[in-house]
């Protein structure tokens, strides 16, 4: 059943886009990820211009994201303090990140910036979690799992503006969440992502957060940088579309449940070096997309 994308300006069949967000939301509730960072490049795959998909998967991440705190907020697991301030960085950062996303729009270059940004970070993140997730699964083998400490105390914990975050134990430069939310701002706007899979680590890591209120504090503060994201996007640049949203979506509400009750039948490391390979598959076949020469090497276009 063919349905027509007002705002992609293409037609698509409605049963593949609703496959194709319950795919994406099995894999997030297998992975505990917010599949943004995989959406945006399967909807590309498809036919979805780059622009529309960036800005669609923010409008998803929103509804995924409010579902996700209501049920770390029960458990008391968000640091509403440390999530105001990442707030902060990320509002700013969203906004600066939308302005650009129109910049390079208007020069035409911003398929290619969308295009290269994924090749870049998935291609870190995922060799990154390949190694660390062979690396576990020796120590599992071996010595059993690891004692190292989180993190380390470096210069930045000497900066300027330090608060207390009493939920998260720390006494810190807020200068730190700041930053990290402007960053991850940036990446809201122009990859169409909630920017977790860089968020959770730096929290974790950089700002040294206990583990178990990062992804609670992590989803509410991407809750209102996508939302921003989506406001900014339809309005400045007209690039979400919402039939393609709400089709996505309905599918992956129900396969988020499924992936969560299959999440069990593996180990931590399992799961992490599958969703590696996964991320890295998507990273060369984007890449190899950049590289090859196109059918028609040259083109007509109509300036807007």
């Amino acid at each position: 059943m063919q349905i027509y994308l007002p705002i992609a300006e293409i037609s698509l069949n409605a049963f593949l886009l609703l496959g194709l967000g319950g795919l994406i939301g099995f894999l997030s509730g297998l992975f505990g990820v917010g599949g943004g960072f995989l959406m945006t490049p399967a909807l590309i795959f498809i036919g979805v211009p780059p622009p529309v998909a960036v800005g669609t998967e923010a409008n998803q991440i929103v509804a995924s994201s409010v579902s996700g705190v209501l049920a770390h907020w029960q458990r008391s697991n968000v640091d509403f303090k440390m999530g105001f301030v990442l707030l902060i960085g990320g509002l700013f950062g969203s906004t600066f990140g939308v302005w650009l996303f129109a910049v390079l729009r208007s020069v035409g270059q911003i398929d290619l910036v969308i295009k290269l940004s994924y090749v870049t970070f998935l291609g870190i993140i995922g060799a990154l979690m390949f190694v660390e997730s062979l690396r576990a699964m020796r120590r599992r083998r071996t010595a059993g799992p690891s004692r190292a400490k989180l993190h380390k105390h470096t210069w930045v914990h000497g900066l300027p503006f330090k608060m207390r975050f009493r939920r998260s134990k720390l006494y810190i430069s807020a200068l730190l969440p700041i930053g990290v939310g402007f960053l991850v701002g940036i990446l809201a706007a122009i990859m169409g992502v909630g920017g977790g899979f860089i968020m959770v680590p730096a929290m974790i890591y950089l700002l040294g957060m206990p583990t178990s209120v990062v992804v609670g504090t992590s989803l509410f503060q991407i809750i209102f940088v996508t939302a921003n994201v989506t406001f900014l996007q339809a309005y400045a640049n007209q690039t979400v579309d919402v039939v393609l949203a709400l089709l996505l979506l309905a599918g992956a509400v129900i396969g988020a449940q499924l992936g969560a009750k299959a999440s069990v039948l593996l180990r931590g490391e399992q799961l992490r070096i599958l969703l590696a390979i996964m991320v890295l598959a998507v990273c060369a076949k984007l890449g190899y997309d950049l590289t090859i020469t196109p059918a028609d090497i040259y083109s007509l276009g109509l300036s807007e």
